[in-house]
């Protein structure tokens, strides 16, 4: 099993400008034949508040390449063409990634089909394509949703450098494959946390456009991942059924730094709402590549 690698990696001696990178899917794998259904030991409201990512994830990355891809052709600037295609290639990779460990759970005897059949309704019919509308209405359909996937990154860059930054998961005893696992997508978040953002603004440049787009996307998002720790609490085989899924179980992990903190977090999404806001303001470069140069998953799949 590949074991992860310790937060609060060195980071480069140079400084990497964000801008120079150029985005690569890597393509990871990871063994869960040991990987317990608790991977944080005795904690399983934090376990599960992780795992609604493997529930949402597959189908809402998915839905991240067909639309990018159907914005493709719209773009005239070279250089955030190529951003695009890289974060294409990244998001497929992470769609595949958790969809694996959607079996993992089931072996495990949860089962989560109830909830996936819940992401592919809301991310296939409600936000897919619309065949019926004219092509003015399928170009403003387009632009809801990339403003959508905007916020949503927003979300994902800051969870990526939260749990890159946070020992405390290592040091209660996480499951060193699932970290990685979080990990290696927490730090491909950071580094292509800019491309919806820029693709948003290069198609639409309208503040009103992308503050729409996080009005809508934090009460969804917020509402989803509730609704997924109560399946996945009620589902858990090695639980009570009756178990109870309160807001203080939450404070009490983040009090723990096993979750981050709500304050925190809304704070997150206040910066979002800022006129001269630019993604690149959350997370650290430098962190994810140095992160992404240590990661047992990323350094298999690039020998």
């Amino acid at each position: 099993m590949f074991r992860a690698a310790h937060a609060h990696p060195e980071r480069p001696s140079e400084p990497i400008d964000h801008h120079d990178l150029v985005l690569q899917p890597r393509d990871v794998t990871f063994d869960w034949s040991t990987t317990p259904l608790h991977w944080l030991p005795g904690e399983p409201f934090a376990t599960h508040t992780f795992d609604v990512l493997h529930l949402m994830l597959p189908e809402l990355e998915r839905w991240f390449v067909r639309t990018f891809e159907q914005a493709l052709p719209l773009i005239t600037d070279d250089r955030l063409r190529e951003d695009v295609r890289g974060f294409i290639g990244q998001e497929a990779m992470h769609a595949e990634a958790h969809q694996e460990v959607l079996e993992h759970l089931l072996a495990k005897g949860l089962d989560p089909a109830p909830y996936t059949r819940q992401s592919e309704w809301i991310f296939r019919r409600v936000l897919g394509d619309r065949p019926e509308l004219t092509p003015a209405a399928t170009h403003a359909h387009l632009l809801q949703r990339l403003a959508l996937i905007a916020a949503f990154e927003h979300f994902t860059a800051y969870m990526g450098h939260w749990i890159l930054s946070n020992g405390h998961l290592d040091r209660a005893g996480a499951d060193p494959a699932m970290l990685d696992l979080f990990r290696w997508h927490g730090a491909e978040e950071v580094e292509h946390r800019s491309v919806a953002f820029d693709l948003l603004v290069h198609l639409d440049p309208r503040y009103r456009r992308r503050v729409t787009g996080m009005l809508v996307t934090a009460p969804v998002l917020t509402r989803l991942w509730i609704r997924g720790v109560r399946f996945l609490m009620s589902a858990d085989p090695e639980l009570d059924d009756r178990v109870e899924v309160r807001f203080r179980d939450y404070l009490a992990a983040a009090r723990k730094d096993l979750l981050p903190p709500p304050v925190s977090f809304a704070r997150s999404v206040l910066r979002y709402f800022r006129p001269g806001y630019h993604p690149t303001q959350e997370g650290s470069t430098q962190q994810a590549v140095a992160y992404l140069a240590t990661s047992p998953a990323a350094r298999a799949a690039a020998q």
